[in-house]
């Protein structure tokens, strides 16, 4: 590749999403722990809940942080069910989605097929749309279908017996997670941290193939395995000139998407709406809302959203993967969070909710680990 050619790589992958506050360019690609393995960060995290779970006498403890939701949200939990729950107020801004558990073995993979368009007709959900598991975290299965062999694809190789879900896609280009927190018995909730998620592109100059571009950038490069298993057949491909190609759909980090903290962007407006999101729902105290926005001047104002995820206490305050993140203030802020889950449960519990136990939510885990590793390759 040429000098300009690498630059205008860089440079595509860096601008990404324009629907945001400016991304600026910065030698600073990752933070100091952002690529650190997980059993390695996350060790001081698990030694603060042993801590908390013997303050409050309970190791599961955070299974009620949402009572009415399965082990509190936080694994296991189904989507579906989750969502159902949602009031007036949430239900306005959702986008539309349908279900559908695929037959068994023995069932006709053409009758799967037919059920999903039947169900998707009887929705109003059109091609393309969202294909995700009921079941799962982290993006995990997540694609996008655009016609009826990528759907036919998809169900071949969905969990049989298992629940997929189909949702509307939205087109707007924002995306973000909104995590709210709300003491049992206060009169309103606030939000704890918003993380606005970038989706990078390289742009073609019709002599280098998509590895080379993802390759030539300072961040791309550095996790390109992530981006080229997903796009293992098309690696080779030389892009035209000022093509376009968006290396990921999924909005999570794990998955390559990038993240940035946006508390700086939370407003009165936007608070009140995601408080009366919440509170319509049954005992709602603690949790992430996954929203995506054409505007983020409308977003302030708590208006022009798509709803398209609700978590439960299994959510994390994902801004901390902001490149600028020192890591001791990611570590205040995990710390916080978990904090006050547990301060939020033990509440819940002093009310009368039952905690779930030990074996059963090790049960719960041990399931969507399982059916993670069988989900289609994530898009």
């Amino acid at each position: 590749m040429t000098g300009r050619s690498v630059a205008e790589a860089s440079l595509a992958v860096r601008s990404l999403q324009r629907v945001f506050a400016p991304f600026h360019a910065s030698d600073q690609v990752f933070s100091s722990f952002e690529l650190w393995p997980w059993y390695v960060f996350y060790v001081p995290l698990a030694v603060q809940w042993a801590a908390l779970s013997l303050r409050h006498r309970g190791l599961t403890l955070p299974t009620v942080g949402n009572p009415c939701m399965p082990a509190g949200g936080l694994c296991g939990e189904s989507k579906v069910e989750i969502l159902s729950q949602l009031g007036r107020e949430g239900r306005k801004w959702l986008a539309p989605y349908t279900s559908l558990t695929v037959a068994s073995a023995s069932g006709s993979p053409r009758s799967n097929l037919a059920q999903a368009l039947a169900a998707l007709e009887t929705a109003a959900i059109e091609f393309p749309f969202v294909a995700k598991p009921d079941i799962g975290c982290r993006g995990s299965g997540v694609r996008v279908i655009a016609t009826v062999d990528d759907l036919a694809a998809y169900l071949a190789v969905f969990p049989r017996g298992e629940r997929v879900i189909f949702q509307q896609l939205v087109a707007d280009e924002g995306e973000a997670g909104v995590f709210y927190i709300r003491r049992p018995g206060e009169a309103s909730g606030r939000i704890f941290s918003l993380t606005l998620k970038y989706f990078p592109f390289v742009v073609g100059d019709g002599r280098s193939t998509l590895e080379q571009l993802i390759q030539a950038d300072p961040r791309a490069s550095r996790i390109a395995p992530i981006y080229l298993r997903r796009h293992a057949g098309q690696r080779s491909r030389v892009l035209a000139s000022g093509e376009t190609f968006r290396l990921v759909f999924a909005g999570n980090h794990c998955r390559g998407a990038v993240f940035r903290n946006g508390i700086g962007h939370v407003t009165p407006a936007m608070t009140a709406r995601f408080d009366a999101i919440a509170q319509g729902m049954p005992e709602f105290y603690f949790g992430r809302f996954d929203v995506r926005f054409a505007s983020l001047a409308d977003f302030k104002r708590g208006e022009n959203f798509t709803l398209i995820e609700v978590n439960g206490a299994g959510s994390e305050a994902v801004h901390i993967w902001d490149r600028t993140t020192k890591l001791l203030d990611a570590y205040r802020t995990l710390f916080e969070q978990h904090r006050l889950l547990f301060e939020i449960s033990a509440e819940n519990r002093r009310r009368g909710c039952r905690p779930m136990g030990v074996f059963r939510l090790l049960r719960l885990y041990a399931r969507q680990l399982r059916l993670m590793a069988r989900y289609p390759l994530t898009g």
